[in-house]
């Protein structure tokens, strides 16, 4: 298991509401240690001496820590610091807030002049900015300009746009959001719902729903058992009704893993420590997290990599022995379900039995007699019962080896259902088992990698010690063949919507469903931007950006025509065209000015619909087409959209045209093709899953061009 290195959207929302307490303590002083973490001594007559850390680098986290293991003061306080100093002087901590569902803390200081706001984002590559009273910027750790957004002294601050947040969400708004999903259930709690992985396997696990069963065959009494687990979850979290637990590896160390505000049905299996608070169980994660030897700093004394590979391969061992437990008990539930079946008559003769009995309301135990006085009595149905409990309302039979209990008050029908449903169940946690083995392979290869690296460094290779000879600072990279890839990632505020780079290095964004459409005109559409739309029903909104969102465009800007046909292609590729197996039509590109969502006289305008006045400029018979890629630099992450622009940026792509598999199917098999494009197929594990893949897919089938 990958130990914990960031706080999580959950984790943020419960130490908001702990913070909160200290609400009305005093800044004492403030001290930042090597650009990244941030100490806030505070201090009141309620509270005692208390001392708040905040990193924003590696790891990211928030919290308090006992003033005994606070590290020692810099000899020299930063500017940030005798910045924060000279503003927080006398100020109390007015308010802590968590921003809608996101990793972003917001800390604000009043006095009687002014307040101060600091916010700590903990997402991406992290940052702290502090605000005054109009939100203005005063400093920040990290100088941000982005199309979307800028994060620089003297401009007005900007949050990311804002996720869903799925803990205010109405049941029908949650049920529409789930429905909308392509994906099965536990990849649309993570992704469209914003849990992520672990919360999202949590809920189903909540809930008894499968966590791979797709959302078509979700019933509405399983959504609604979902729902409660989420707004249990929320209630907990707002009521401030925690139960901290620090989990730990099943290893001779008991190496601290994970850290959750509540107890988690997901690690019922791994061992953990109760703490009465949320904040004293991050401070134990995180010293012990700081304690742990760095293998790349352990100068000459070489790592016991041997002793690390064979504690992987004992823990891979154990997960196949929990697999191969899995499919035993789901195929036994399954096989009890085919005996009710093929005994129906017998079965049904003892259900029955015992339903008209009980509708005479006789007592338990005077039937579990009259069955028993029947087994005497050579009576086949009788002979078959094994136990009869009144308490349950079950009855016990044997039929060939194996002993099924019943459920008296319903049919056979319904009894080999409820089996079938938990042989589903136990299919469900035997693909939890099989992607944390796939993970444990994945820390398994890790290693074995970083041993090679290490016996490499010790011949003269020209290396630095770290058994690399730095191929990134070359000029041309082959990064297939490179068997160790390093992860750099960021998250924009575009990505949640479907997204792509022109070929000359213009945004282009586009709704993912009506809410998104809407959204995208009344939020995004700027002056200098062009709108394209498809002649067909059930089209995203396409924005092609002159600039980001919060830039105003110059005047004399000229968007080329190369990126205005490849938002066209972006916007009929992502239509209903594709699912409807059509390799053409007809889109229109208007000015921002031209959309609206003003209807004329007798004119109704759905939701995610507009008016559009004026001429239109027309790209006819334009082709679909979508290629994803795999970037390497300067990020690592997944591309897709039209293949003129994907081609110029990707390592490698793979073109898709409409076709015979299902989104998540061909999803698959862009990633085991991916997986073999690549000597390092962890690296495509981490940035390339099938549900990352997938967000770049339409709607529909599809297969690749080259087959």
């Amino acid at each position: 298991m990958d130990r914990k290195r960031e706080l999580t959207s959950v984790d943020c929302a419960a130490l908001a509401g702990e913070l909160r307490a200290f609400v009305g303590a005093y800044h004492e002083k403030s001290y930042l240690y090597d650009d990244d973490l941030l100490r806030l001594k505070l201090s009141g007559p309620n509270f005692g001496r208390i001392e708040l850390l905040i990193e924003v680098d590696d790891p990211k986290r928030v919290h308090t820590i006992t003033p005994d293991r606070v590290p020692n003061a810099p000899e020299r306080p930063p500017n940030f610091a005798m910045m924060l100093r000279n503003r927080l002087e006398g100020a109390q901590l007015e308010s802590v807030e968590q921003f809608e569902f996101d990793r972003i803390l917001q800390l604000r200081f009043e006095r009687s002049d002014d307040h101060t706001t600091i916010i700590a984002e903990l997402f991406g590559d992290g940052n702290l900015a502090v605000l005054d009273e109009t939100d203005t910027v005063i400093d920040s750790l990290e100088t941000v300009r982005l199309q979307s957004r800028t994060v620089t002294p003297g401009s007005q601050y900007e949050f990311p746009s804002a996720r869903f947040n799925p803990l205010t969400v109405e049941y029908e708004t949650f049920v529409e959001r789930m429905r909308q999903s392509d994906a099965d259930v536990v990849r649309t709690l993570a992704t469209q719902l914003n849990f992520g992985g672990l919360y999202g396997e949590e809920l189903c696990s909540r809930a008894g729903v499968p966590y791979n069963q797709a959302i078509g065959e979700t019933t509405d009494a399983e959504f609604e058992a979902l729902y409660d687990a989420v707004n249990d979850l929320s209630t907990r979290l707002r009521e401030g009704d925690l139960d901290p637990r620090l989990y730990f590896e099943t290893d001779e160390q008991e190496t601290p893993v994970d850290v959750t505000p509540v107890p988690l049905v997901e690690y019922e299996d791994t061992p953990g420590e109760s703490f009465d608070s949320f904040n004293d169980a991050l401070e134990a994660y995180f010293l012990g997290l700081e304690q742990e030897p760095d293998e790349e700093e352990t100068g000459s004394n070489r790592p016991d990599f041997e002793a690390e590979i064979e504690k992987q391969k004992r823990i891979i061992q154990q997960q196949e022995g929990a697999i191969e437990d899995f499919e035993e008990d789901a195929e036994a539930e399954r096989e009890k379900a085919e005996l009710l079946y093929a005994n129906y008559d017998l079965v049904d003769e003892v259900l029955s039995t015992v339903q008209d009995a009980r509708a005479a309301e006789t007592p338990w135990d005077e039937i579990e007699a009259t069955l028993s006085a029947g087994k005497d009595q050579g009576i086949p149905a009788a002979e078959a019962v094994r136990d009869v409990d009144g308490s349950e309302g079950t009855v016990t039979v044997q039929i060939d080896d194996h002993h099924i209990e019943l459920d008296a008050d319903t049919g056979v029908e319904k009894n080999a259902d409820r089996l079938y449903q938990e042989a589903k169940r136990i299919e469900g946690k035997k693909a939890g088992a099989e992607e944390a083995i796939a993970n444990t392979r994945e820390q398994l290869e890790a290693v074995k990698q970083r041993r090679e690296a290490w016996e490499a460094s010790d011949g003269d290779d020209g290396g630095d010690g770290s058994g690399e000879t730095h191929e990134d600072d070359q000029e041309d990279v082959d990064w297939l063949t490179r068997e160790s890839i390093p992860i750099r990632t960021s998250e924009e505020w575009y990505e949640r919507f479907r997204w792509f780079t022109t070929s000359d290095g213009f945004l282009v964004i586009g709704g993912r469903n009506a809410d998104q459409n809407e959204e995208l005109v009344k939020k995004y559409l700027d002056r200098g931007d062009l709108f394209f739309h498809t002649q067909a029903h059930g089209a995203p909104a396409t924005i092609l950006k002159a600039t980001g969102p919060s830039e105003a465009p110059p005047d004399d800007i000229s968007i080329p025509e190369s990126s205005r046909e490849e938002a066209a292609q972006f916007a009929i590729s992502y239509s209903t065209l594709w699912k409807e197996g059509k390799y053409a039509g007809d889109v229109y590109c208007v000015g921002p000015d031209q959309v609206t969502k003003t209807p004329e006289s007798g004119e109704y305008l759905e939701k995610g619909s507009f008016a559009i006045r004026g001429d239109r400029t027309y790209y006819d018979d334009t082709p679909v087409g979508v290629a994803v890629g795999i970037t390497c630099e300067p990020e690592t992450r997944v591309i897709g959209g039209p293949p003129s622009a994907i081609d110029g940026q990707a390592e490698t792509t793979i073109e898709v045209e409409p076709g015979r598999y299902a989104q998540n199917d061909i999803a698959k098999r862009l990633y085991r093709e991916f997986k073999g494009r690549f000597a390092d197929d962890t690296f495509v594990r981490k940035v390339a899953s099938p549900d990352l893949i997938q967000e770049f897919l339409p709607a529909g089938g599809s297969r690749m061009v080259e087959e």
